[in-house]
């Protein structure tokens, strides 16, 4: 997607410790045109694997699983919560996983009235760093009994190793853009 990659090139801002901030249009501020594109993207290379649910972490992985979803044929998209409502039953799908951002371990629950084990599960999240999000999603998809089929994120920092830590599920992983480098300040976008 070379769109996303111009705008990472243009409005990305390397804040250190391996944060890429894209506030202007995923992660505070939308851009509905490029999250379309990004979700048709995704659909593009996984309409084959058939998903009937999408799965992400909320916040900012919600836009793009649910522009996903929709390019798929209106695939219901599921988000894990990190704080239990009083409207989510017991007992729920949970999993922890360290928040980069935030610091410290959030809590991943998903409702069985949501996801269950005849559900084929694609993930799609915002950022792939260092995997251990998405791992915690994979084992949520694997408690439920459902079958993951495939990983998907708008950026992937490849220098963070976060595919080879997903690689045991053995599903195709893809990202629509790539950050080899955050080092001295750089962003250094790949145009594979």
């Amino acid at each position: 997607m070379e769109t996303l990659k111009d705008r990472i090139r243009r409005e990305g801002e390397n804040l250190g410790r391996g944060i890429l901030k894209i506030d202007s249009f995923l992660n505070h501020q939308v851009d509905p045109a490029l999250m379309e594109a990004a979700g048709e993207a995704i659909a593009a290379r996984f309409a084959d694997s058939r998903p009937t649910r999408i799965l992400t972490a909320e916040v900012s992985g919600i836009i793009p699983a649910v522009m996903a979803g929709r390019a798929l044929g209106n695939v219901p998209a599921v988000y894990a919560r990190k704080h239990k409502p009083i409207t989510m039953r017991e007992p729920v799908f949970v999993d922890s996983a360290p928040s980069h951002t935030k610091g410290g371990e959030v809590l991943l629950m998903v409702s069985p009235e949501f996801l269950s084990a005849g559900d084929r599960v694609l993930i799609v999240d915002d950022f792939l760093a260092s995997g251990r999000t998405i791992d915690a999603l994979a084992r949520i998809v694997a408690a439920a009994g459902a079958t993951l089929v495939g990983i998907a994120t708008v950026v992937e920092k490849t220098f963070e190793g976060g595919r080879d830590q997903l690689a045991h599920w053995g599903v195709p992983v893809v990202a629509l853009a790539t950050i080899s480098d955050m080092s001295e300040g750089k962003i250094v976008v790949s145009d594979q």
